[in-house]
């Protein structure tokens, strides 16, 4: 199967680096893979498991935010937060999902009051996955 140059970064530092078959991501627009040849494109991350596969198997790390870019020279993802799922803190996400929940909360107007139940069903959906994940349950 082709491969594609692949670049995951975050702040504190380059995340992964190397030749993937497919790395799927949790767009802002909905979850989207990208295969090597795919047509240049430009998205937002939202909160979720992002899933780099390669000849040596699937790799899932934990991204909050950020951008996705493919172009003809492969695909960068700046993500602001950036882990492998085996060193994801639960009790960390469950905090993020706290702080969301007050988000909410404090938050005055309709947009942003949209933005930050939006945050928060993200996160939820991460820590339900991560469960699934953990207790066996088959997840992408």
């Amino acid at each position: 199967m082709a491969t594609l140059p692949f670049e995951l970064v975050s702040p504190e530092r380059l995340v992964f680096s190397g030749a993937v078959t497919e790395v799927i991501v949790p767009g802002a627009e909905g979850e989207f893979g990208v295969l090597a040849g795919h047509a240049p494109f430009i998205g937002m991350l939202k909160p979720g498991i992002l899933t780099i596969k390669a000849d040596g198997g699937a790799r899932r790390y934990f991204v909050r935010g950020g951008f996705a870019e493919v172009n003809p020279a492969g695909l960068t993802i700046l993500a602001e937060e950036a882990k492998p799922l085996e060193e994801l803190d639960l009790a960390a996400l469950a905090q993020q999902i706290q702080d969301a929940r007050e988000d909410v909360n404090d938050a005055t107007g309709d947009d942003a009051k949209q933005r930050a139940a939006r945050h928060l069903a993200d996160l939820q959906q991460v820590y339900e996955a991560l469960e699934r994940d953990r207790t066996g349950a088959t997840t992408h």
